[in-house]
């Protein structure tokens, strides 16, 4: 009896661990920040785009037959040199708008006689306008002009607004002038997508 009281005494009397062994797993490196996404200024947005548009005028224009420059396919409408210069007097106002120059005022202008001199100045200002926007701080597109917003009404427009406001008219009068060479039997060259005269395949 003696020797089985020992025995038992001489047992641990301490629990075992129920616990499992914590495993040691590899740090994961830290999740390094996406790459900051560079968003074109104001005066970016719009130079890129009416670079790109003035391209595809310009090629408009080109395609006029020469021996058509006065045709007018209505009592009511310009001729083609008339409507050529209409690209013409839109820099002009671009111009006006970004040194702060009056809209109204003056005589009005002509077009000139030669369907090849409105074409000339049409590219010859452009390179100036370009120079003008590039120089022009981003926060002159900020500030506000006054121009007409309908029939005898004023109203205020910022900058930036009257620039796209001219050039998406820019793209509606090169639409316009687009059906003056098919009826004239010139070609109409490629704009958005491809046309009868130059296809993409």
């Amino acid at each position: 009896m003696a020797q089985k009281t020992k025995a038992k005494a001489g047992k641990s009397t301490r629990k075992k661990s129920t616990k499992r062994p914590v495993r040691k797993t590899a740090k994961r490196p830290a999740r390094q920040p996406a790459p900051a996404v560079s968003i074109p200024t104001v005066k970016a947005q719009f130079l890129e785009s009416f670079q790109r548009e003035h391209a595809i005028t310009a090629k408009v224009l080109r395609a006029l037959p020469t021996d058509q420059t006065e045709f007018r396919p209505h009592i009511r409408l310009r001729s083609a040199r008339e409507l050529a210069f209409t690209f013409v007097m839109e820099q002009n106002l671009l111009t006006k708008a970004l040194t702060g120059q009056p809209f109204f005022g003056g005589p009005p202008t002509e077009p000139p006689p030669s369907y090849r001199d409105v074409v000339d100045q049409f590219e010859r200002d452009y390179v100036a306008l370009v120079d003008l926007i590039r120089s022009s701080p981003d926060s002159k597109f900020q500030e506000t002009l006054s121009f007409p917003t309908g029939p005898q009404q004023m109203g205020e427009w910022r900058v930036s607004q009257f620039m796209w406001f001219i050039l998406g008219d820019q793209i509606h009068h090169r639409g316009q002038f687009s059906i003056y060479l098919r009826l004239t039997g010139g070609k109409v060259p490629s704009i958005y997508g491809p046309s009868a005269d130059e296809p993409w395949r």
